[in-house]
């Protein structure tokens, strides 16, 4: 009798990185000394990287490859309506490392590594940069620290006979890599579009107890290896000029001196 064995995977847990942005549509105010944004009274929402990385997470748990997906965010008391949000869209849990502090990369990646520690996940998703800083280094860090192998931009993950097949984008087209679990990938802007989370389940996610800890707790070092100079908006873009002819044209980028 013939018989076919297959071989199925699943991440019994899956962490998943959630940040605390400015809204990507929201205009953005620097400081009048120049130290940073001014966030007063500016519409706060998921990092967009981390709502794809939320929803692969959400979407591997559907297609039965994990059974667990915690949501962790990082910040004030605030963050807690970030977990909320993920939780509405399908994560099981919170985990809250609250903090007034801005947390650097580094920080936030070694928060990580004790959270991953603790939970010992079989897989980390995060997105792979956010809007604010764009600073793209937690999953590398992240990878680093735990000595975990690492899939980063990833267009496209799959489990494939007992590893983690991850598709990411690079300059010359698309790379596929096999990796071990457990693993760290970093969500690109392909990988999915997110579904928006239903009124019944943000209700639902209200109720959903969240756990909080202190940096301390997870002896995390929040002492700043970083120090921004200064933050500046901008140039304002000068108005466009409407040429009648190629001549015309070519004799207005000789007098800018840009041919």
């Amino acid at each position: 009798e013939n018989s076919t064995c297959v071989l199925f995977i699943m991440a019994n847990k899956v962490l998943v990185g959630v940040k605390r942005a400015i809204h990507y549509a929201a205009k953005i105010r620097v400081k009048p000394d120049k130290s940073g944004v001014d966030v007063a009274n500016v519409k706060m929402s998921m990092n967009p990287f981390c709502e794809i990385a939320v929803e692969e997470a959400v979407r591997l748990k559907e297609a039965g490859h994990a059974k667990e997906v915690i949501a962790v965010s990082m910040g004030p008391k605030q963050c807690q309506e970030t977990l909320r949000t993920a939780i509405a869209m399908g994560a099981d849990r919170g985990i809250h490392v609250e903090t007034d502090q801005v947390m650097e990369p580094l920080q936030v990646a070694k928060a990580l590594r004790a959270l991953s520690e603790r939970e010992k996940p079989d897989l980390v998703l995060l997105g792979k940069q956010a809007i604010d800083d764009d600073a793209n280094q937690t999953g590398q860090l992240l990878a680093g620290l735990l000595d975990w192998p690492q899939g980063t931009f990833a267009s496209e993950v799959k489990f494939d006979s007992g590893k983690l097949l991850v598709t990411r984008e690079v300059d010359g087209g698309l790379e596929t890599i096999r990796l071990s679990t457990p693993a760290v990938v970093t969500a690109d802007l392909r990988l999915n579009e997110p579904r928006y989370a239903t009124l019944p389940n943000i209700m639902k996610a209200r109720k959903k107890k969240i756990d909080t800890f202190k940096p301390e707790e997870l002896d995390i070092d929040l002492t700043s290896r970083l120090e921004v100079v200064s933050t500046d908006e901008p140039p304002t873009r000068s108005a466009g000029v409407i040429v009648e002819s190629t001549q015309e044209l070519v004799e207005k980028l000789k007098a800018a001196g840009t041919i």
